[in-house]
């Protein structure tokens, strides 16, 4: 597999980390970074090919071989940037798989309108890491699919969730969520309208990133 990192600036801890981590995979890794010093740094110490340059600028992407690669990943400061690398690399170049950080978590809809493969939010990474391990320790983020575009994760009830006693269609949960799965006594089934909730019952929650917050204080916050 082909990849290429733009970034540096802020991110260049990342950028380094990670194409390190893609090397010692085997992956041909190539990184753009418009800052002399790092790409010097960077070239030292990485077995990747490294471009100096501005990922946003079309010749720059070409010259690091977009036109080869199967995954740009841009991790630049500025959204507007990432978002431009994204849409030259994989309008002008084809690219069959472009990724992007957006710092702004107000941001994602765009990018994804846009056609971005996969949009990251440390914002909301962390917002959610901190929500659903410190504030509800029964919460365990499994992992997002469909390219992002939604995330599964398990839920267990205690005595203290409102959802115990009550049936599967009845939660009112929002538009873009489903209980898809329920474990009870280690057995795995589907939940149908009318199954009736249980304390220590896992729910298999699958939901939207703009709809999980919503979902699990439906779950779990007895507002009552």
């Amino acid at each position: 597999m082909r990849i290429l990192l733009v970034g540096g600036g802020e991110t260049i801890e990342t950028v380094y980390f990670l194409a390190k981590h893609f090397d010692q995979r085997r992956y041909r890794v190539t990184v753009v970074d418009p800052n002399p010093a790092e790409t010097l740094m960077l070239s030292r110490r990485l077995r990747a090919t490294v471009v100096l340059g501005d990922g946003s600028d079309p010749a720059v992407l070409e010259e690091a071989g977009a036109r080869r690669a199967d995954v740009v990943l841009s991790l630049a400061s500025y959204d507007p940037d990432n978002l431009a690398v994204c849409q030259i690399a994989q309008i002008l170049y084809g690219v069959p798989r472009v990724m992007a950080l957006v710092n702004d978590p107000d941001n994602e809809a765009v990018f994804h309108q846009l056609g971005v493969t996969l949009v990251f939010s440390a914002t909301r990474l962390i917002g959610s890491l901190i929500e659903g391990h410190t504030l509800f320790d029964e919460i365990t983020h499994l992992f997002p699919a469909a390219e992002g575009q939604v995330h599964v994760t398990d839920i267990e009830l205690d005595d203290g969730s409102p959802a115990v006693g009550q049936r599967v269609q009845d939660l009112g949960l929002p538009d873009g969520s489903l209980v898809a799965g329920l474990v009870r006594g280690g057995k795995v089934e589907v939940p149908r309208g009318d199954s009736l909730l249980q304390v220590a019952d896992h729910l298999i929650l699958i939901v939207r990133p703009d709809r999980q917050d919503e979902a699990i204080r439906i779950l779990m916050v007895d507002v009552g």
